[in-house]
């Protein structure tokens, strides 16, 4: 009975084992996908996302990157630094083009190692131009022309074995891809001179730019025997969705009310206190996403702190409202402005008009509205009588039927007394009466030194006199 025991459960353990076993090359055969959108304006926020994307599907030991895309574009920069992660990829990557590849999305999809369209889909126009839609000064063009031919280069060539000749010729030809940029390019059946080359799906797979046209995601990946494959897609982290909603204008305008709002309010008390805690918060809040985002340059954000320590110095320091003040708001006007838009340094070539006014509108808004908000508040908050913090403010009145008196009664005595001008008044010196040295002001003119003179009025703390 106990020989019987023992069979059987040898005889369990060999099947769990056997089970096991089979789930774990099951598992370990499942093919996997990691797919990765890109259906919107090339830009830092892309260019961030890519690097996570290949990074998650590298930790995941993805069989293949699918790249989802539908773009009209963006900047080079950004464009750039995605093909070159999509050419040193050790994972394959292969492009599903839905409707638009234009432009740097054109660049992004040459480097992917298979190009997918759908139909009605188009591929190419990848001539630099600014926000505007002008095309870009040739030093651009040639740039990209090269970019262009070296993403081509970059797949080889195809061998061709005809008899006993053996020919090369290139996977995608470099010259198509710089007839994507340069309407100079000539090529016979495919493109004349004076036009920027944009394939369609049909003529891209005619001349090796599209290994297939296809209407879905599923149909790419069943070109490819991943049919089956698990697919992973790749989510924007906490920090890429709190990022795209701090550069929102209205946010942003939001943030600018705050910054100068808790500065005026602390100007209007003693010390350093809270307002000012949420200005320099506001003030992170508002440059951090902007600097990520490619926006806010080093130098925009020193404009605008140089610009609030002369508007501080106006205040505090120099008499009066003169140039430093005007210059103080200029800088810290433009340095929010500037932080806005897509500027390098002070060439505006990619800013576009709509973008301008709205980052002025942005600015000049939440200026008036911050500094209007704080007034009322203030005014509403701390009223002796009626704001909610009235017990932070003083209701207590220092008249003068009350016995505060704010000049020495010493002083109140002179009026009316003689005496001699110890130093020339011009306006202001010294006197002297009754042997005692004292600060006088002439009430017109100039008071030669020895002249005697007559106190003819005392006023906050300050001796007025005459020639007597």
């Amino acid at each position: 009975m106990k020989s019987i025991v023992v069979v059987v459960l040898v005889f369990s353990l060999i099947l769990n084992f056997s089970f096991g076993f089979a789930q774990d090359s099951k598992k370990n055969s499942e093919k996997l996908v990691y797919k990765f959108n890109i259906k919107e304006n090339i830009a830092p926020a892309i260019w961030r996302q890519t690097k996570q994307a290949f990074a998650e599907a590298n930790s995941l030991k993805a069989d293949l990157i699918l790249i989802h895309m539908n773009t009209y574009g963006g900047t080079v920069v950004d464009a750039d630094s995605i093909r070159t992660r999509i050419l040193n990829s050790k994972i394959p990557v292969v492009v599903f083009v839905d409707n638009n590849a234009a432009s740097a999305g054109a660049l992004i999809s040459l480097a992917c190692d298979r190009i997918y369209m759908r139909t009605g889909a188009s591929l190419g126009a990848a001539t630099v131009v600014n926000q505007t839609g002008e095309k870009m000064p040739d030093k651009y063009q040639s740039y990209m022309r090269a970019t262009m031919r070296a993403t081509a280069e970059s797949h080889g060539k195809d061998t061709i074995i005809s008899g006993q000749d053996t020919t090369y010729r290139w996977k995608r030809d470099p010259l198509i891809a710089e007839a994507m940029v340069d309407e100079r390019v000539y090529i016979k059946g495919v493109i004349d001179t004076g036009k920027i080359l944009t394939f369609t799906p049909a003529e891209a797979m005619k001349n090796g730019y599209c290994e297939g046209i296809c209407e879905s995601v599923e149909e790419v990946l069943k070109l490819n025997q991943m049919e089956n494959a698990r697919i992973v897609e790749y989510k924007p982290t906490k920090l890429e969705i709190f990022l795209g909603f701090m550069v929102n204008p209205v946010v942003s305008g939001i943030l600018i009310m705050l910054i100068l709002g808790g500065i005026y309010f602390e100007m209007q008390a003693p010390g350093i206190g809270f307002p000012l805690g949420v200005a320099v918060v506001s003030a992170v809040l508002y440059f951090s996403p902007l600097y990520l985002e490619g926006l806010a340059a080093n130098w925009e954000i020193l404009m605008f702190i140089v610009g609030l320590i002369l508007i501080a110095l106006e205040i505090f320091v120099v008499p009066g409202f003169g140039i430093t003040g005007i210059s103080g708001i200029t800088l810290t006007f433009s340095g929010l402005v500037l932080s806005l838009i897509k500027n390098v340094n002070f060439s505006f070539d990619e800013v576009q008009g709509n973008d301008l006014l709205i980052a002025l509108g942005t600015v000049f808004l939440g200026s008036v509205g911050g500094i209007s908000l704080a007034i009322y508040l203030s005014q509403k908050m701390f009223t002796a009588e009626t704001g909610r913090f009235s017990h932070m403010s003083l209701k207590e009145v220092m008249s003068l039927e009350s016995g505060y008196l704010g000049v020495d009664p010493e002083l109140l005595l002179l009026k009316g007394k003689s005496g001699m001008a110890v130093t020339t008044l011009r306006p202001s010196g010294k006197i002297d009466i009754d042997g005692q040295t004292y600060d006088a002001m002439a009430v017109s003119g100039m008071i030669d030194k020895g002249t005697n003179i007559v106190v003819t009025k005392v006023e906050a703390a300050q001796l007025y006199v005459e020639i007597d």
